[in-house]
């Protein structure tokens, strides 16, 4: 009995010590009040990411709407954090200030002077390239950055019906600071929309949800909105969790098939979403190609295998 007392405890040492050190930068938006639903996938990704045995998030920032987003991730953070506090912190309020320094980026700063992390980077990269930009000597410490973004040539964002095209929203809304990131040394991981198109979720899969419960009840009801959106626009009640595939990168990434070492770079050419870019007839797309001969190379996730869709879905009550 002894003994196998010691090999239990010695297992769960074993699983603590090999948590992956995540630093979590989002731009969610889930809940916000505007003139249409705003997407929901950064706070599903959150409600998975804190039910993650394998991670440690060591704090949470956020760009774009940041007081908004500020208090939503502590809304969830009270609903579902099970574990130790995770500090919050507002990063850059509209991701145009590269290089601007802010309580996200002088928080990440002193979390990596401490621990090497994982950086989970859910928006545009303002908080993370102004970071590298303004504090190099802090680069060894970036274990690597899993990115939700870039694509393969050629291959169009377009959900549901594939009457509409979208953009690569995270890349364009700040293409300056996704360049810091691919001239560093930092290793680089994307899942943006191409695996993410292999899951979807739709009424049926929130049916796990308490109804009787604030936080399931509350995730019920600003799913919806968004639901409808989707089905306006892409034909299809339902969505997309983008980011819950980043995340699988760190957590799930046995989940996913990839093109390892894959050269990435910045192309020019004809704008492939000009019903909702009319102004923009060519634009920079950020592509991964083997025929492209840069030296930047990063792992990119091609697609989600079976059974990630219900890693995802197991995650989302309270209760679980």
């Amino acid at each position: 009995m002894k003994i196998k007392i010691i090999l239990i405890t010695l297992l769960l040492a074993t699983q603590l010590q090999a948590q992956t050190k995540v630093w979590f930068d989002t731009d969610i938006m889930i809940g916000m009040p505007d003139k249409e639903a705003r997407e929901v996938d950064d706070g599903i990704t959150l409600i998975m990411a804190l039910k993650q045995p394998q991670i440690e998030i060591v704090g949470i920032s956020n760009i774009t709407y940041v007081d908004y987003g500020f208090g939503v991730i502590n809304k969830i953070l009270n609903w579902h954090n099970k574990g130790n506090a995770i500090p919050v912190y507002k990063g850059s309020a509209f991701a145009n200030d590269l290089g601007t320094e802010n309580d996200a980026t002088k928080a990440l700063y002193q979390a990596l002077k401490k621990e090497k992390l994982t950086i989970l980077a859910l928006g545009p990269m303002t908080n993370i390239a102004t970071l590298i930009k303004n504090h190099p000597d802090i680069i060894p410490q970036i274990e690597k950055i899993a990115i939700c973004a870039a694509r393969t040539p050629g291959l169009p964002f377009n959900p549901g019906n594939g009457k509409l095209n979208v953009f690569d929203y995270n890349y364009e809304f700040d293409t300056a600071s996704m360049e810091i990131l691919l001239n560093s040394t930092i290793p680089l991981e994307f899942a943006g929309y191409e695996p993410s198109s292999y899951t979807h979720i739709g009424n049926i899969d929130l049916a796990s949800l308490d109804l009787t419960n604030e936080a399931d009840k509350w995730l019920f009801d600003v799913v919806q909105p968004w639901m409808e959106l989707n089905e306006k626009y892409f034909g299809v009640r339902g969505f997309i969790p983008f980011d819950c595939s980043t995340l699988g990168l760190v957590t799930h990434p046995e989940y996913f098939t990839y093109y390892e070492n894959i050269p990435i770079k910045v192309t020019y050419k004809k704008n492939d979403a000009l019903a909702i870019q009319p102004d923009k007839p060519y634009k920079n797309f950020l592509e991964v190609s083997y025929k492209f001969k840069t030296k930047k190379k990063v792992k990119y996730a091609i697609r989600a295998l079976q059974g990630f869709e219900e890693k995802i879905l197991e995650t989302l009550s309270a209760k679980n």
